[in-house]
């Protein structure tokens, strides 16, 4: 049997809550830091015309603070912060990131996956959109103070990229890339 007993608040940010957690667990007391964080989606956008994935390049300070580098190239993103439901979401950060303006009924759902089970355990729903040149209808680049390159990847480099370990290449990323070179690539080179 777990039950918890104490929690304390160590840090409260605009996106993270660090907590001490102390808890029972089949009898042994342990503690445990957790840092709370929202729930996200991500999309997988293959555009038809370039016949290309289209991914973000951003800066990430704690990818920075491991290798000094700290760009990761990444699948389209968002918080599930807002009141919407998570396709919704998907349709908004497709637009602000990549600026294409998609349907929801052209949203596919891939999987949900789990992240930093270990200190976070945050869900993450990954989609699939396919696009094409007329639904550009602006850069992208983002809101506010994001930084974000929208970066093509040709069909036939993906498959290299997800096993470029000089890319720091989000697990999620890598499992969509895979998905889509396993459900879509031959049915694409049909059409």
């Amino acid at each position: 049997m777990i039950k918890i007993t104490k929690i304390n608040i160590l840090g409260k940010g605009k996106f993270l809550e660090l907590k001490e957690v102390f808890f029972d667990y089949f009898g042994k007391k342990r503690r445990w830091e957790v840092c709370s964080s929202h729930n996200s989606v991500s999309i997988l956008i293959y555009d038809k015309d370039l016949n290309s994935l289209i991914m973000v390049r951003q800066f990430r300070l704690p990818v920075y603070l491991k290798n000094g580098d700290g760009y990761t190239l990444e699948l389209c993103a968002g918080l599930c912060d807002k009141d919407k439901c998570n396709i919704e979401i998907a349709k908004e950060e497709v637009l602000e990131e990549c600026g294409y303006d998609v349907d929801v009924k052209d949203i596919k759902k891939i999987t949900s996956t789990w992240a930093s089970v270990g200190s976070s355990a945050a869900n993450q729903e990954i989609f699939y959109v396919e696009v094409d040149s007329s639904m550009k209808v602006h850069e992208g680049g983002g809101i506010d103070d994001e930084d974000i390159e929208i970066v093509e990847i040709p069909s036939d480099k993906v498959y290299k990229t997800i096993f470029d370990e000089n890319i720091v290449l989000t697990p999620g990323a890598k499992f969509a890339m895979l998905w889509w070179i396993h459900n879509k690539v031959g049915k694409l080179e049909s059409r």
